[in-house]
């Protein structure tokens, strides 16, 4: 009998150590083609090295290109209007779970050290740290400590701020303005090429910080037994990127280093979502996703088993609420393999948002006024949109040409509206009563009346 109940226990702790750790680094307003392994121009030594470790991900997709929403997708695996959290500094529906219930079921330490930006606390009750809303060294070196010392896995997110606004950190020097590139959706002006130059700064500091936490993974032996995931979040607040529903602002660089389960120098182009990663992480503890989730595990297609994992991705955006956002400019969207639809529910309206009233839009406002026809094209093209733009992302990755008006994409809009509102109907997504709802979803009015709220709002811009 003692032999049979040591070896259970020599069992069970082999079991413990075998479930994989999980390392989730995410950036802040980070267009991921700016990426060095991404073709991009920004030096990411570490970056570029883990991806020639594990897998690097051409097609990642989050649901929305806003921080806060953002994360409540990453972290409770659902859509942003099912969990309530699709304004921007929002709070999940109470009752909703998030990953670090499902892995504490499954014995799992679960952390996030840096940039939170989630609420309620009873839907995100993460071991929480930071310096100055960044990753803290010093936490996360003593997560890992314990959890070796205990034998106990453990689930990290590091959440790092940059290179989100304003783009003070880094070596800008290394990017000389005058010889930025920048993506030809962006008016070229003095002022465009300094901001770049800061910006693709901020991204190697980045790339700094993600090197200092696989550098703690090394120091407590950790790297064998970690699954890492690498993401880049929505693209940057230059314009057609952050708080859009265009490809810029919606796809993500994913990049995932796990030994002896992913193929090292690998690349895949299945579609995934934010949303998949709470099921894949509950997936690859050994557990049984919760059915209630919109992700679904990727898992096959990490381990190889798979190539394909999703035919149709979904996004939203609201302006409504949003800093310098506009009172309602809905925009909902849906990409298939190859055609990205985006419809402008309120396309009457001025689109604005927080990049409008920024130095770099307003230096290529004056570019417009000052007669250059691409300014022109592409100021107003940004303030003013149609209902419907439909994109060839396999011949216009950049999402510049507009196909809605060719009759010969009637079919392909009709099929993939007929997603999108199905789409909306599971989610429960009315349109533009959902957008005039998300003033009660902030964080900043929750626990206020709507009246409270309503008159708030009318105010906002008197003195």
């Amino acid at each position: 009998m003692k032999i049979l109940i040591l070896s259970l226990l020599i069992a069970s702790s082999l079991f413990a150590q075998a479930k994989p750790n999980f390392v989730f680094i995410i950036a802040d307003d980070l267009t991921y083609r700016d990426l060095g392994c991404y073709g991009g121009q920004a030096h990411t030594p570490n970056i570029d090295f883990l991806a020639t470790q594990g897998m690097r991900f051409e097609r990642c997709f989050q649901a929305t290109a806003m921080c806060s929403p953002t994360r409540h997708n990453i972290y409770t695996g659902l859509y942003p209007v099912k969990s309530g959290a699709y304004p921007n500094h929002t709070f999940a529906k109470d009752g909703t779970k998030s990953i670090v219930h499902y892995l504490k079921e499954l014995d799992y330490r679960v952390a996030l050290s840096g940039k939170n930006h989630v609420a309620p606390e009873e839907v995100f009750p993460f071991e929480y740290s930071a310096v100055e809303r960044n990753p803290d060294p010093e936490a996360i070196d003593s997560l890992m400590s314990d959890s070796v010392a205990n034998e106990t896995p453990f689930c990290l997110f590091a959440c790092s701020t940059e290179p989100h606004l304003p783009w003070t950190k880094g070596d800008s020097s290394l990017y000389p303005p005058e010889k930025v590139i920048l993506p030809p959706y962006i008016v070229d002006t003095p002022v465009v090429r300094e901001n770049f130059s800061r910006y693709l700064a901020e991204i190697t500091y980045y790339d700094n910080q993600v090197g200092q936490i696989l550098a703690l993974l090394e120091k407590h032996g950790l790297s064998d037994n970690t699954l890492v995931m690498v993401v880049s979040e929505q693209g940057n607040a230059m314009p057609f990127a952050k708080w859009t529903c265009y490809g810029n602002g919606l796809q993500s660089a994913m990049i995932v280093r796990w030994p002896g389960k992913v193929a090292a120098n690998s690349t895949t182009d299945a579609m995934v979502e934010y949303c998949d990663v709470v099921p894949t992480f509950v997936s690859a503890a050994g557990g049984r996703p919760a059915k209630v989730l919109d992700g679904k595990s990727f898992l096959p297609v990490l381990t190889g088993e798979a190539s394909r994992h999703k035919d149709y991705v979904f996004a939203q955006a609201t302006t409504r609420g949003i800093n310098n956002g506009s009172d309602s400019f809905p925009i909902r969207t849906v990409r298939g393999e190859r055609y990205r639809l985006v419809w402008n529910l309120n396309p009457t309206a001025e689109y604005m948002n927080n990049s409008i009233p920024m130095d770099f839009f307003k230096s290529m406002e004056v570019a417009a006024d000052s007669g250059d026809a691409h300014a022109i094209e592409y100021v107003n093209r940004y303030k003013y949109r149609p209902e419907l733009e439909l994109f060839d992302c396999s011949t216009d990755p950049l999402e510049m040409n507009n196909l809605a008006q060719d009759p010969e994409y009637e079919g392909t809009i009709k099929r993939l509206k007929a997603k999108l509102e199905g789409w909306m109907a599971d989610q429960g997504d009315l349109g533009i009563p959902t957008e005039m709802d998300a003033l009660y979803l902030s964080a900043k009015t929750k626990g206020k009346t709507k009246e409270e709220i309503d008159a708030a709002w009318a105010n906002r811009f008197s003195k």
